[in-house]
């Protein structure tokens, strides 16, 4: 599957011009269905066009795509073909210094799945926070999911490592759902009955429990950012200004950051 992104109604009728054939939109997102050599090609409201089909001809159309400059190609992502109920589950917020944790899930069958793909859902990591924040309301609203979100109090009491929290937090973030449970592999998971490395990539729950699981993780950082007073930063490779601020500002830092990262517990030796 490939997608170009930035696909606009002119771009459109170029395609209708070079033998493309319009069809019939299925759902409340798409805008036009084109289809050549066999290979559906499904345009959204949100200016992405999804390419569907046997991998050597969506390869060809992509190219020809290209060659017309119709749009940008941004990923191919290719989901597993499943049988029956499936459960995905992912995690975010677990490599940033500021906010909690958060772990989702969600619960698909086979129509599920297609809505899914057909909704746009890829790996949250390929997605701009727009699309993920979009994009995670209309998931909630289509399948069955769960999300658990703690702050960053909530983290930093819990004893133990972060291998056992997130392998509880996985456990239970699923209890009550049907299918096969499927986790994208971190070090120590030992919950699931798929573990996968990239799962995310592979399996179209995974996926929007990830979307699912980020666009939590964003909304707290947010609310994290309006306490603090100053925008908080995501990630932990440049946040010594913004711990200077909460030092500055005089804020507990156990309401704002993981205590046990070892940015933090680095500087908070040096006299906090």
């Amino acid at each position: 599957m490939v997608i170009f992104t930035n696909v606009n109604e002119d771009n459109i009728a170029i395609l209708l011009r070079k033998g493309y054939t319009m069809g019939t939109v299925k759902t409340q997102y798409e805008k036009f269905r084109l289809s050549k050599k066999g290979v559906i090609l499904i345009h959204y409201t949100s200016g992405k066009l999804l390419l569907q089909g046997k991998e050597d001809k969506v390869d060809y159309i992509a190219d020809e795509l290209k060659s017309l400059g119709i749009g940008k190609e941004t990923r191919k992502t290719n989901f597993k073909k499943e049988i029956g109920l499936m459960v995905g589950s992912d995690e975010a917020l677990k490599g940033d210094t500021f906010g909690g944790i958060v772990v989702a899930a969600v619960q698909a069958n086979e129509t599920d799945r297609q809505k899914l793909i057909d909704l746009g859902v890829a790996d949250s990591k390929l997605l701009k926070d727009t699309e993920i924040i979009s994009l995670a309301g209309k998931i909630k609203a289509m399948v069955t999911s769960k999300v658990i979100i703690w702050s960053p109090e909530e983290y930093n009491a819990k004893e133990g490592n972060v291998t056992k929290l997130l392998n509880d937090l996985h456990s239970q973030v699923v209890k009550g759902m049907k299918g096969k449970h499927v986790v994208d592999k971190y070090p120590g998971c030992n919950v699931g009955e798929i573990i996968e490395i990239k799962a995310e990539s592979h399996y179209v729950e995974v996926a929007a429990a990830s979307i699912l699981a980020r666009a939590a993780g964003l909304d707290q950082l947010v609310g994290l950012s309006k306490k603090a007073g100053f925008d908080v930063p995501k990630g932990s490779t440049h946040v010594k200004g913004a711990l200077e601020l909460l030092k500055k500002k005089k804020l507990p830092f156990d309401k704002f950051v993981k205590l046990h990262f070892k940015n933090v517990e680095g500087f908070m030796g040096k006299g906090i």
